[in-house]
This record gives structure tokens, C-alpha cells and sequence, in this order.
């Protein structure tokens, strides 16, 4: 279904309730302050590399309503679902979109990181390097050559190359970790998930590194069943919210999907009385875009298209039941979409408390589940 129909339904459907829900949530959202979503945390508990196993992780359980905390370790994980519960997983895969080339002529080193690909043979990249304006041209270093045709602010450039590179990636790129990680990475898998089919994305949805193929077959046996949906990651991910009030941050807008058989998931799951557990952020964004186009006695519908939902304390939520999540940056739309699903002052005692116990934060550190 096309975004813009999906748009058409989410007028239809919501009526009153929908817009008496906004204005609670604008009333609420307005008196936020970005400030109010900050805390300290150690540069020595920002993890620099993945463990293993993958499941050896820890995992904080919190309960929203009472605030009780328990620390367990990540392949306690079923012991906190039921049967009869969806988990709901985001499938995006990594690309490998870090790029070295030179300049020709001169052979001044140039990198670049894709973004996007406008066309054929043209992707929006960063770029660093000297002299990298319109008209510069550059080698990959199997060859291929491009050249800089559109500049569109700060480093970022519209490049045209002079073949197809998707083919190459796999042997040219390399994985763009985040910028807080600088060990470097032996294993480039182990920033992919085990479940990752549709390529995509420039971070990786972390809250699912956790999983190992054992411990997803050992929910199964329990009656825990899995949904996949699918959200591109861009690199605004990781951009604090500068604007001291939250409304006035403009939100990345991915590109996402929610599938007929997964949306049929989730709505036999609401209809049975289980619940709906996003894995990470991403998931949320997906199950919640979906749910506001829902028609009738359904929770959610299929479709894809691109998302711009930005979830601030006040949200209604409509589908998600319980979140499962990493640590996430302060001041980050990421810490603020996990504060609406709880309450922000619970979720920074809980990281105060976290920190304090040593968990290690970020995109190799630890969990969270959120009951």
C-alpha cells in the first residue's frame, strides 16, 4: 500500500478519539525541554566491542508500573514472555557503505559513506577528503570512477559513478560502526543480527545483536512467536536533538515495511490476548506508523514507505507491549521515544542505576527490557 493511500486511511480512521489524543500529547510534548533528556555516563562503560556468546549479555528488567529492577543476564530473556507473545524484529541489514578512493588526478585520499542511492548509478554520500567540490572527480579502488555533481551541505555530496558499485560492496565496503566505537572489528557479522535478510540500513538495530539462533528456537518451543518487519537505519540515528525544546528537532525520516503476514501476526496476537514485544526502537516506529493507518477492528495494517513518526513523552501507544532496547545516547530521540513508552524520570534513574552496577552502554552494550 502506498504511503500516501496509508495517509488518506489515517485521516479516515482516527476521527475525534485520534485528534483528542494529539492535542494531549502536543499539550504534553510542549513543555518538554531536550536538557531534561540528558545524564553523564563514564566514557569507559561506552562498549567498544561485542561479547560472546551474544546472549551473554546483561539485562535489566524494569517494570514500568511498580519501577522494581532485576539483573539478569540476556538469555534470561524467556523467562520475562509468555506463550502466546509476538515478538516483533526489525530485518534490516548493515550495508557496507564505507568507501576508499583517491583523486584523480593527484591521488588525494577520499571517503566516503553512502547514504542513499538517488538513481542508477548516483548516491548521496559523505565525503572527507580535500578539494571535493562539483566537478571533482574520484577512483574506487577497484577502478570504477565517479565524479562530485552536486554539493548538498555540510559533507555531504551527490555522486556519479560510472558503473553499478551494489555489486562491489561486498568486497570494496566496510561496515560504518558508530562514532563512539574505535576498536576496530574482526568480525563484521557481529554488527549484523542473526536474522538480518533485507540490506538497507547505515547502523544496525542493536537491541537485536543480542539474539543468538539458539536462544530464538528455545522462544519458539515456548509458544513465543517472531514477526518481521523491516526499517532502514540512516545515520541521524546517532544526532542529539540540539533545539532545547524537542518539538522543533526535525525527525529522520526511514524508510520502512510492514508486511501482510506480519501485520496479520500482530493482530492475531492482539485478538488472543498476547502481547506485542518490539525488539528496539526501530520496531517501535514501524508497529506504531502502522497502527495510525489501521481500518476497522484491526491493530495495525500492512505497508511501506517512509516513516517521519517521532514518539515524545505524551504518545498514546497503540500496539507496543513491552520494548526490549540497549542504552541509548543522552539527548538522543532514541532516549526520549523509550522515556514515552515509561516515564523519563524512571528510565534516567534506571540508567543512574545501570551505570552505577557497570552496564555497558550503547550499541555492543547491554539490554533493557521494559515490562
Amino acid at each position: 500500500m502506498p504511503y500516501s493511500h496509508c495517509n488518506q486511511h489515517r485521516a479516515f480512521v482516527t476521527a475525534d478519539h485520534y485528534f483528542e489524543s494529539y492535542w494531549t500529547f502536543l499539550s504534553l510534548a510542549s513543555v518538554l525541554k531536550t536538557s531534561e533528556f540528558d545524564y553523564y555516563l563514564p566514557p569507559e562503560l561506552i562498549a567498544q566491542e561485542p561479547l560472546e556468546p551474544r546472549d551473554a549479555s546483561r539485562l535489566l528488567v524494569l517494570d514500568r508500573r511498580t519501577g522494581s529492577r532485576q539483573h539478569k543476564a540476556f538469555r534470561d530473556l524467556p523467562d520475562y514472555l509468555n506463550s502466546g507473545d509476538l515478538l516483533v524484529v526489525n530485518r534490516s541489514r548493515v550495508v557496507p557503505a564505507r568507501l576508499y578512493a583517491k583523486k584523480v588526478p593527484g591521488g588525494g585520499k577520499v571517503e566516503l559513506l553512502l547514504l542513499e542511492r538517488s538513481d542508477a548509478n548516483k548516491w548521496k554520500a559523505l565525503a572527507g577528503g580535500k578539494g571535493l567540490s562539483v566537478g571533482a572527480k574520484i577512483q574506487l579502488e577497484n577502478g570504477v570512477g565517479g565524479e562530485i555533481i552536486e554539493e548538498l551541505g555540510g559533507a555531504q555530496r551527490l555522486i556519479a559513478f560510472a558503473d553499478h558499485i551494489n555489486p562491489f560492496l561486498k568486497s570494496l565496503g566496510h561496515v560504518p560502526l558508530p562514532p563512539y566505537i574505535h576498536a576496530r572489528l574482526t568480525d563484521p557479522e557481529r554488527y549484523q543480527t542473526v536474522y538480518a535478510r533485507e540490506s538497507g540500513s547505515s547502523a544496525a538495530p542493536t537491541a537485536g545483536l543480542h539474539f543468538t539462533p539458539n536462544l530464538l528456537s528455545l522462544l519458539k518451543e515456548k509458544g513465543i512467536r517472531v514477526a518481521e518487519v523491516t526499517l532502514h537505519i540512516g545515520l541521524d540515528t546517532f544526532a542529539p536533538v540540539n533545539e532545547e525544546d524537542p518539538n522543533q528537532h526535525k525527525i529522520h525520516s526511514e524508510w520502512c515495511q510492514i508486511s501482510v503476514e506480519a501485520a496479520e501476526l500482530v493482530n492475531k496476537t492482539r485478538r488472543s490476548g498476547g502481547r506485542i514485544i518490539a525488539v528496539g526502537t526501530t520496531s517501535v516506529r514501524v508497529l506504531e506508523t502502522a497502527a495510525r493507518l489501521a481500518v476497522g477492528a484491526k491493530t495495525v495494517m500492512p505497508f511501506e514507505g517512509r516513516t517521519e513518526l517521532f514518539i515524545l513523552p505524551g504518545f498514546e501507544f497503540k500496539v507496543v507491549g513491552a520494548l526490549l532496547t540497549n542504552f541509548h545516547l543522552p539527548r538522543s530521540t532514541l532516549l526520549m521515544l523509550v522515556s514515552a513508552f515509561s516515564r523519563r524520570d524512571l528510565i534516567l534513574d534506571t540508567y543512574r542505576a545501570a551505570i552505577a552496577k557497570a552496564y555497558r552502554f550503547y550499541s555492543f552494550g547491554d539490554a533493557m527490557l521494559i515490562l
